[in-house]
C-alpha cells in the first residue's frame, strides 16, 4: 500500500493536493472521515482546485470546481449543482491506518 497523506495534514475547509507519479488527487476530511477523488472535474476534465490545497467552497462544506462552480458532494463526489449535476467524481480506493490515509488499489 501506498502513503498519501495523513488525516491530520487535510484542512475540512479546504482539502489536500496529493500527487502520485502522473496522477493528481485530493482528499477531503468530514467528520474524521477521509475521501479521496482524482483531481478532475467530470465535466471539461480541468482541475478543480483554483490554487494548492483549496477544493472547497466558501463555507468549506460542498467541493467546488474553480473553472465553473458545480458544487460536490464531500462524502460520495456527486455533482448536487452545475453543468455536471448528477455526475460523479472519480473516488480512488483507500483506507485509514491510525492517521495514515493509504492507497488500496493501484492507479490506472
Amino acid at each position: 500500500m501506498t502513503l498519501l497523506c495523513f488525516a491530520h495534514e487535510i484542512d475540512e475547509a479546504k482539502g489536500k493536493s496529493i500527487y502520485v507519479g502522473e496522477h493528481k488527487l485530493f482528499a477531503v476530511k468530514r467528520d474524521d472521515q477521509v475521501f479521496v477523488y482524482r483531481n478532475t472535474c467530470p465535466h471539461l476534465g480541468v482541475e478543480l482546485n483554483w490554487q494548492e490545497d483549496m477544493f472547497m467552497d466558501m463555507e468549506g462544506v460542498l467541493i467546488q470546481c474553480a473553472t465553473h462552480g458545480a458544487l460536490f458532494l464531500p462524502e460520495s463526489g456527486q455533482c448536487v449543482s452545475g453543468p455536471c449535476h448528477g455526475q460523479y467524481l472519480q473516488a480512488v480506493a483507500t483506507e485509514m491506518q491510525g492517521d495514515g490515509v493509504f492507497l488500496t488499489e493501484p492507479l490506472n
